[in-house]
């Protein structure tokens, strides 16, 4: 992965939409860092009886449109510099998407895989004790996120309502169904990503039905992405990879298999049903639409330059440098921007939430319904604002996010 600094990114995305803007400067000033960072170190018994000190971070970036919402990652390589970029682009996601949340993200220092069940669960439930007092459904709310799932999360939820003495579904979301998660949550992510997809299509006139996509990441967003692209947008699947390699077949590949193989071996590396490629090769393909949804700073200033695709559709959380920006949109790729491409998860997130404080669950596709008309919405907004201002996309999602954040934080006194 580049060197380059998540949050700098971040900041720099920022500046560049509050020039255009002319924004405030006051407003500009408190929206480059986050209101509240929390860093937190707590102790875990391991299987065989010692005891080890874990670090986790939590950081608020911006509560003026409502209690912060983020996900959690367990990572060895977490840093507090990514969490901050996280949750600032958590803040213009949810704002984009036009969600009563502020941004949020947590992560906790751990490698997952060296865990066992039960060491796992003590970590999830340790770092909720060491954050308690932090969250709640009115005040910031996690989620899952890079090697966290629905049983992390209903661990979570559990200690939390244990440390308060009440039932408290709604302080966290991406909860399996029996313990107040939303139908739907599961490939929400992805579908969002692909209804911007088919969205984008109708703008630049590509015919879906003949569109070749290529997948960085084979994880469960770049699995569901795969996916539904053939079942929603009848795509064909030429490339997927993950850290270890890619597969290639320019007839396209069976995505099932692969997933069974990634499973049974830990990468689709080694997959017989295409060629291998690399991740680099793979971002490179003469493809419609490329999808990348693994991890930050995939395309950099390095490797801009050789993406041959329409369209990429950033599944994944930062994955383009400021450097690659510019050089995608010199190029003339039409870049649809993590925070509102990748909006699906947090939407249905607020769903889930909406439902836990009400206590009424809605049928699957009800969810699916109200997503396609939020992302659809949101991505007009996104793909006109660009159009009016002469700007690029992510320019234009900048735009739309601040302009609602900083009239929030105008109309309570606060800049």
């Amino acid at each position: 992965m580049s060197e380059v600094n998540p949050f700098e990114t971040a900041q720099q995305q920022l500046d560049k939409a509050a020039k255009v803007l002319d924004l405030d400067k006051s407003v500009h000033q408190a929206l480059r860092e986050p209101m509240r960072t929390f860093i937190v170190n707590f102790q875990v018994k391991l299987d065989d009886g010692s005891m080890k000190t874990f670090k986790g971070y939590r950081v608020q970036y911006n509560d003026a449109l409502g209690p912060t919402k983020g996900g959690l990652r367990f990572h060895p390589d977490e840093t507090l510099d990514t969490v901050k970029a996280l949750a600032a682009w958590m803040t213009w996601k949810t704002a984009v998407a036009d969600v009563p949340y502020g941004g949020g993200k947590g992560g906790v220092v751990c490698n997952p895989k060296e865990l066992s069940q039960a060491e796992l669960e003590r970590v999830s439930r340790g770092y909720i004790r060491a954050i308690s007092n932090f969250i709640g459904p009115d005040k910031d709310i996690p989620a899952p996120d890079v090697y966290t799932n629905p049983q992390v999360m209903a661990w979570m939820m559990d200690e939390f309502s244990k440390s308060k003495g009440v039932n408290s579904p709604g302080v966290i979301t991406g909860k399996p169904v029996e313990v107040g998660g939303s139908e739907g949550r599961g490939d929400a992510t992805a579908r969002g990503v692909i209804y911007t997809i088919r969205e984008a299509a109708k703008e630049l006139g590509i015919p879906l039905a003949e569109a070749n996509i290529a997948i960085q990441g084979y994880g469960n967003a770049g699995y569901y992405c795969a996916t539904l692209v053939q079942e929603l947008l009848d795509c064909t699947v030429v490339a997927v990879s993950d850290s270890g390699g890619g597969v290639y077949n320019e007839n396209g590949l069976d995505i099932e298999a692969a997933k069974e193989f990634k499973r049974a071996n830990g990468s689709v590396s080694g997959f017989d049903g295409g060629e291998a490629i690399t991740n680099q090769e793979l971002l490179g393909l003469d493809v419609e639409v490329l999808i990348p949804a693994a991890i930050e700073n995939a395309l950099t200033k390095d490797n801009a330059h050789s993406v041959d695709a329409d369209v990429v559709a950033e599944a994944a959380n930062g994955p383009t440098t400021p450097e690659a920006d510019d050089i995608l949109c010199e190029n003339g790729v039409y870049i649809i921007p993590d925070f509102l491409c990748n909006a699906g998860g947090v939407t249905v997130s607020y769903f889930e939430w909406v439902q836990n404080r009400n206590r009424y669950y809605w049928s699957k596709s009800e969810v699916y319904e109200r997503l396609d008309k939020k992302m659809t919405k949101a991505f007009a907004d996104v793909h006109s604002r660009a159009q009016e201002e002469g700007v690029d996309n992510r320019t234009a999602a900048y735009m739309v996010s601040i302009e609602k954040v900083a009239q929030a934080m105008k109309l309570r006194g606060w800049v």
